[in-house]
């Protein structure tokens, strides 16, 4: 349901979470015995050399470009960096953790079991459902689980005594058991939010982790990832094709009967007539007028618009939302699209003229050559840059123009034995770009999820009309 207030806080879930197996006082114990591991783990990587410091310090550099736009504010990203590589760290083909189990063999049974499970550590996007003394209970936003935490020596008390039942807050959580969690680094607290800005702490949430995204939920997961695999058959179904350029106007036309098509087969496979109206589907479903009317009524706020749409015998053909590219790519003269079924669609108004000038690279004579290749390196940079210029597009243009692109990069980097079959994947996570594909934004997201980000446009919308009104009924309207 909508809020009725811009400013009305989210209601948090507060359903019952298993019994520990631990007494309250034998699980304080085992909390402190484990944060005493966890700090030898954390001086073994301090005082690390080599490929360990290496490593360290390029996770650092991956995360904290992650975490710088949108900033990720109000914690020390650093301390978090660090926190995050002791359990999640690679160095070369060995976990962080299982290094420290090799460097220690004095480590009981007990201690590395602790450690092993660790690996099952994850960031999340917490609602606090209650706070009792040394226990909460926080719901993960994304999947709506629920985990009982008990805090840590590591927590400042200021800090904890804000977690009260609403508040929303990012953090990392450690198993101590099976059905038991404490805090792991820094925790970022974001207030009782209402709808509004907790769709974008969410969307932001995304951006910053996602390699976390639904990690505490399988069964999301590979949901979200069906869909994702299923937009690209539809796409290579209706363009005949996995990469295709054409001008900005005419592909945001053609994604507008694409969408279509592709929504009126959602239909079909769940047995709806897109030509007929809301109403005729209801009472086709056997639904009573009274029966209409009281589903109506219990959407609230929302019964009005539901009613407009039912009376109106719009079908729903009619009522789809519709699609537009950004103003950004309706106007540009090239587009190009590549379709993936792991990376999903990613949009590219320069790729057209990267390609041009990798082609021609080294054809021209010497002085329009030195301009040649000022324009490419700027336009190689550009794409280094752009966080749409995913992997699989520097994959492409390395097995078409393997050599030109080769000597661009050699000039970018600064490096004469830049080789790309070897060193590409490594100079392009320089920049930011992810190797391994997480779940894109057009993939499905959870009920949950699909309601909240509805009912938040909906309450902007709302504000927004007031505001406008206001302004309009003004002294001089």
């Amino acid at each position: 349901m909508v809020d009725k207030q811009a400013n009305k806080s989210v209601t948090v879930k507060t359903s019952k979470v298993n019994k520990e197996p631990l007494s309250g006082a034998d699980l304080d114990q085992q909390v402190q015995q484990q944060m005493a591991l966890k700090q030898k783990l954390f001086d073994f990587v301090l005082e690390a050399e080599d490929e360990v410091a290496i490593a360290l310090e390029a996770f650092s550099a991956q995360q904290l470009s992650r975490w710088a736009k949108p900033s990720l504010s109000g914690i020390s990203r650093t301390d978090l960096a660090v926190d995050m590589f002791l359990t999640e760290g690679q160095v070369a083909d060995q976990s962080v953790i299982d290094l420290f189990i090799q460097s220690d063999r004095e480590l009981s049974a007990a201690s590395q079991n602790w450690l092993k499970q660790w690996k099952k550590g994850f960031s999340g996007l917490f609602a606090v459902c209650s706070a009792k003394p040394e226990r909460y209970v926080l719901m993960n936003w994304l999947t709506e689980k629920l985990y009982s935490v008990t805090p840590n020596q590591f927590q400042a008390p200021t800090v904890l005594s804000r977690l009260s039942p609403g508040e929303i807050v990012i953090a990392r959580l450690l198993p101590v058991t099976d059905r038991a969690w404490t805090f792991s680094g820094p925790l970022t607290l974001l207030g009782k939010l209402g709808e509004p800005k907790l769709a974008v702490a969410i969307g932001n949430f995304k951006q910053w982790f996602p390699q976390y995204l639904y990690g505490d939920a399988p069964e999301l997961k590979e949901a979200a990832w069906d869909s994702v695999k299923q937009q690209h058959e539809d796409f290579v179904a209706f363009f005949g094709a996995e990469k295709l350029t054409m001008p900005g106007r005419e592909l945001n036309q053609k994604l507008k009967v694409y969408q279509e098509q592709a929504t009126e087969s959602q239909f079909a496979q769940a047995g709806l007539d897109s030509s007929k109206s809301l109403q005729t589907l209801a009472e086709d479903s056997g639904l009573s007028a009274e029966e209409i009317e009281e589903a109506m009524t219990a959407l609230g706020e929302e019964s009005k618009v539901a009613k407009r749409l039912l009376e109106s015998g719009r079908s729903l053909k009619m009522v789809m939302p519709k699609v537009d590219l950004p103003d950004e790519l309706r106007h540009a003269e090239s587009v190009t699209v590549f379709a993936h079924p792991r990376w999903g669609q990613t949009f590219l108004t320069d790729y057209s003229r990267l390609k041009e000038l990798l082609a021609r690279s080294g054809a021209a004579g010497e002085q329009a050559e030195a301009e040649e290749t000022a324009k490419l390196d700027r336009l190689v940079i550009k794409h280094l840059e752009n966080e749409q210029a995913i992997a699989p597009v520097w994959y492409h243009l390395a097995k078409e123009h393997g050599k030109p692109l080769e000597a661009s990069l050699r000039r970018i980097l600064g490096n004469p034995d830049f080789d790309i079959e070897q060193d590409l994947d490594g100079a392009i996570a320089r920049y930011g770009k992810l190797l391994t594909p997480q779940i894109p934004e057009s993939a499905s997201v959870p009920l949950h999820l699909h309601n909240l980000f509805q009912s938040a446009l909906q309450t902007v919308s709302k504000s927004t009309a007031k505001k406008k009104a206001k302004k309009k009924s003004g002294f001089g309207a």
